[in-house]
């Protein structure tokens, strides 16, 4: 087994751990070490039984480990994507024909379909369905019940809330926010807050840029 470090803390790095441990279960696959943590305070502490074993800083003392980051992972910190992996409970079904990028985690119970295409550190919590020819580019974030019909792209940054859903072949502009429970009917803006059913958009998500 390789050793393995989870990159933040906070709740869904405690549940990573369970979800390792899963993972371990069906196929002895890595031998979890414990955490770096964004908070340097936080050394010496334990998450989940899981203890923390320093900050981002430190990565480098780690020449031999492998990593999986959690959904508040900043993208422009340094990693050796070689040994960048992805963390997929075995409850969810990936098709073979799909493609999953690096640092990925996708929760239990969750769909990637046919020639699905998801990008690196795309963050999936549970019962979520990403049909088939669904694009996610790097740094998606979906949450629970978010269920994307066929071809539907989004691209990189972009937030899904709780339970919206999208209809195929539309594409959802990059660092967009779809709100919890919304029905997104028409493509939406680069940047954009959507609510609602059929979805609006409520304001632009970071006014500044």
């Amino acid at each position: 087994m390789k050793d393995l470090i989870i990159l933040g803390t906070g709740v869904h790095g405690a549940e990573m751990v369970e979800i390792v441990e899963r993972v371990n279960a069906d196929k002895k696959t890595w031998n979890l070490i414990g955490f770096l943590s964004y908070d340097k305070t936080q050394k010496g502490q334990a998450f989940n039984q899981t203890p923390v074993l320093g900050s981002f800083d430190e990565i480098s003392q780690y020449p031999n480990s492998c990593f999986v980051p959690n959904n508040k992972w900043n993208r422009s910190t340094w990693l050796p994507m070689d040994r960048v992996i992805s963390l997929i409970d075995p409850t969810t079904f990936v098709s073979r024909t799909a493609h999953v990028g690096k640092g990925v985690v996708l929760y239990p119970n969750c769909y990637v379909g046919l020639q699905a295409k998801i990008g690196d550190f795309v963050f999936s919590l549970s019962n979520s369905v990403m049909n088939h020819d669904v694009v996610l580019e790097s740094g998606v974030i979906v949450t629970s019940g978010v269920m994307l019909a066929g071809s539907v792209h989004v691209e990189e940054d972009c937030y899904l809330g709780q339970a919206c859903t999208v209809r195929e072949k539309l594409r959802i502009g990059k660092r967009s926010l779809i709100g919890m429970g919304a029905v997104v009917t028409k493509n939406v803006e680069p940047n954009s807050v959507m609510t609602g059913s059929p979805a609006r958009k409520l304001k632009e998500r970071f006014p500044n840029n």
